[in-house]
């Protein structure tokens, strides 16, 4: 090598020297340890800016959203709704204390000690995350609340760290029970159900309140996993991992000190139960919830305010009674129809309400053959007419008002009046002449008789006698609706609309001895923050116990040998009344025992679009679907097996009153040969519990409802002859209306 090489090799070993300790003065022990701190102080600091710029949140809508609870009267569930998130928040008292337990010693032993967070989980987790490994465990239950609470589930950094912040204040300001029972109530344990109640009714049918610790460890090793630990679902391999995290949770709490060695080795591996559908709306309990809501809007719970959700809704309806209902329309009426194959059988709605007369609670429901498919609840509709089941309130009101007929007969069981079909009404401004049932006329006639018959010229004749207005007054006062209520004769006849919740509670008022009853479905509704009271069901008197008792003698009459009489058993008293409108498009039975009301309906609605009303004749291939037909017969089947196969309890009935009776020389007008004489009940026993008593002629020419346009209008040189209220007056249009 040349001297001029050597020197080359110098320099450059010079020069590399030169940057070899330039690099070693950079990166000397002192400045690397500095920078360390240097950063650890920009991090600190931009965790105390970030700790001071994020607060606590508003908790998220899903962590708030709760399902509503509808319950039967004896607590067991009926339904839960709002918007697919089945969740009942319920209070930490309300979970047993070694249920608590559990889910401290499955998820985070140091929970009652720790200041909320997890700084070696959450890092672990942040790592993960940016090495897009996904989620980590490792978060305390106070991250995992806060997660759940104010966050979401997404996975990532900037998540992660402010569910550190808020965890760190909400440990701060917040106790650890209340934290514990946000975590539970906000966790999602598979099985739809989200929050502990919600969990213990899907997994073993039971509320928190009631779990045993066993159970609890199962939920609380759950939420590791809930799908794949879900016992019912869960692969061999997912069963032994829940069944090794249930015991790892037992184990934790006896190292706790939560928990007896002893009792811990007692425990067995509590299986829970087979998932359930999901309840909905099917059956009979979307119209339930239906009414209920309806009355909850009347009580101001809004609708706005049941969307919320956490509201536990208990019904008055009496779980047996109702399966019994149900029971008593299939077997009664539905196995009896051919919906598909005969066009009036497919036409036929069914609807019914049962009330307790000393509450108002309405104990059953009918609303049709099943809320998803035929939404409009036959219960409480009010498109159609009650016929002649109001008849009962004309004869309320006549002894109310101490009413006298034409005669100047105070009316009341016994006395008398001119049954003649197409009769001609007196002392009334509107003219009116009602056809009776295939034109029958009966002559001179009782109350009872009449009653027992549903004449319907008798009872046109006593509107008259106490006047439309007063008898429309008695009617509002028992609880029918002002709708469709015209002040005129014809109201004897049941023209105006009204359901049949409506009518249970007029017959359950004349049941109660004349006072109030204002039917009602809702026992309780509670919230968190809230709780309403019920609708009041028994209110003042509105006619006297004399009126009410009175009208009940009479109907039992009705149900004895009367057209009522297919609800007639020997297991209970009753009272009734049947029911059937114009054309046979409505048919009811409205009857009472001691102890139950219940008011039964058929209704004739086109399959059509639009629908519209229909004639109910045919129906079954039984002709005339009168109220002494269906209605009676499932309003007989229904209340035997209410009643648990019968009752002993008998009408208190005190002070009937019994009317006074006219007789006059020469009848003005004669009686059929048919039925000249008045038959007593006794006498009218023969009649056929199915017979059409009191069904009008399905001629809509013979059978005009009663309008301005369509009312009979009497010749200007007709005569009104006096004493018509008793046997005078005489013969008037053909015009059958409402039986």
């Amino acid at each position: 090598m040349g001297r001029a090489d050597a020197r080359r090799a110098q320099q450059r070993g010079a020069r590399r020297a030169a940057k070899s300790g330039g690099i070693r003065r950079l990166f000397t022990w002192r400045k690397m340890l500095g920078t360390f701190f240097g950063f650890c102080l920009l991090i600190m600091g931009a965790f105390v800016a970030l700790y001071l710029y994020v607060d606590i949140p508003k908790a998220n809508a899903l962590a708030e959203r709760q399902s509503n609870v509808y319950q039967y009267s004896d607590g067991t569930v009926l339904t839960r709704t709002g918007d697919g998130v089945n969740r009942q928040i319920v209070d930490l008292a309300e979970v047993p204390k070694e249920v608590q337990h559990t889910f401290v010693a499955a998820e985070n032993k140091t929970f009652y000690k720790d200041q909320g967070v997890d700084l070696k989980g959450t890092a672990r987790g942040i790592l993960n995350t940016l090495s897009g490994k996904g989620k980590q465990g490792g978060s305390t239950i106070t991250q995992q609340y806060v997660k759940n609470y104010y966050l979401t589930q997404d996975p990532t950094v900037s998540r992660k760290l402010k569910e550190l912040v808020i965890s760190l204040k909400v440990d701060q300001k917040k106790d650890k029970n209340y934290i514990l029972a946000g975590y539970i109530n906000t966790a999602y344990y598979g099985r739809g159900a989200s929050g502990i109640q919600a969990a213990a009714q899907a997994y073993y049918g039971v509320d928190a309140k009631d779990l045993n610790v066993s159970q609890g460890a199962y939920l609380a090793a759950l939420l590791q996993a809930p799908s794949q630990y879900d016992w019912a679902v869960a692969t061999p391999t997912g069963r032994r991992l829940v069944k090794e995290r249930w015991a790892y949770t037992l184990d934790n709490m006896v190292e706790m000190h939560w928990l007896d060695k002893a009792q811990r080795d007692t425990l067995k591996f509590p299986v829970p139960d087979k998932p359930k559908p999901a309840r909905g709306m099917e059956g009979q309990t979307g119209y339930l919830v239906e009414a209920a809501n309806k009355e909850l809007d009347k009580q101001g719970i809004t609708g706005d305010m049941r969307q919320a959700g956490g509201w536990t809704f208990t019904l008055n309806i009496d779980k047996k009674r109702q399966k019994q209902l149900e029971a008593s329309v299939d077997r009664q009426l539905e196995s009896k129809l051919d919906r598909k194959g005969n066009k009036v059988d497919a036409t036929v709605q069914a609807g019914a309400t049962s009330v307790d007369p000393k509450t108002g609670a309405v104990v059953a429901l009918y609303g049709g053959v099943d809320y998803v498919k035929h939404y409009f609840s036959n219960a409480t509709r009010r498109d159609y007419q009650p016929a002649s089941t109001f008849k009962p309130l004309v004869l309320a009101s006549a002894l109310e008002n101490e009413a006298k007929t034409q005669d100047g007969d105070l009316i009341g069981v016994n006395t008398r009046y001119d049954g003649t079909s197409k009769r001609p009404v007196v002392g009334s401004d509107t003219p009116f002449a009602p056809e009776n049932e295939d034109n029958r006329s009966y002559g001179d006639v009782t109350v009872q008789t009449a009653m027992n018959k549903s004449i319907n010229s008798v009872f046109a004749q006593m509107v008259v006698d106490v006047g439309p207005p007063a008898v429309k007054e008695t009617a509002l006062a028992l609880g029918v609706p002002d709708q469709n209520f015209p002040a005129r004769p014809a109201i004897t006849l049941g023209t105006m609309n009204a359901s049949t919740w409506d009518m249970a509670g007029a017959y359950a008022t004349l049941d109660n001895h004349g006072r109030k009853v204002t039917p009602f479905i809702v026992k309780s509704a509670k919230h968190r923050d809230r709780t309403v009271d019920p609708v009041k069901g028994i209110g003042n008197q509105v006619i006297s116990r004399k009126s009410a008792d009175t009208v009940t003698s009479v109907l039992r009459g009705v149900v004895d040998s009367g057209s009522g009489q297919a609800a007639n058993t020997s297991a209970y008293e009753a009272a009734g009344k049947t029911g059937t409108s114009e054309n046979n498009k409505s048919a009811l039975f409205a009857g009472y025992t001691p102890e139950l009301t219940t008011v039964v309906a058929l209704f004739g609605e086109s399959t059509k679009e639009g629908g519209g009303q229909v004639s109910l004749t045919g129906t079954a291939n039984a002709g005339r679907a009168n109220g002494g037909g269906f209605p009676a017969q499932i309003w007989a089947d229904y209340t035997l097996g209410a009643l648990g196969g019968g009752s002993s309890a008998q009408f208190d009935l005190q002070d009937v009153e019994r009317g006074e009776v006219t007789v006059p020389a020469s009848p003005s007008t004669s009686p059929s040969t048919s039925e000249s004489a008045d038959p007593s009940p006794s006498e009218s026993s023969d009649l056929p519990s199915q017979s059409p008593i009191e069904t009008p002629s399905d001629s809509a020419s013979q059978s005009p409802i009663e309008t301005p346009s369509e009312s009979p209008v009497l010749p200007s040189e007709s005569p009104v002859l006096p004493g018509g209220g008793g046997n005078s007056g005489r013969p008037g249009n053909n015009n059958s209306l409402n039986q």
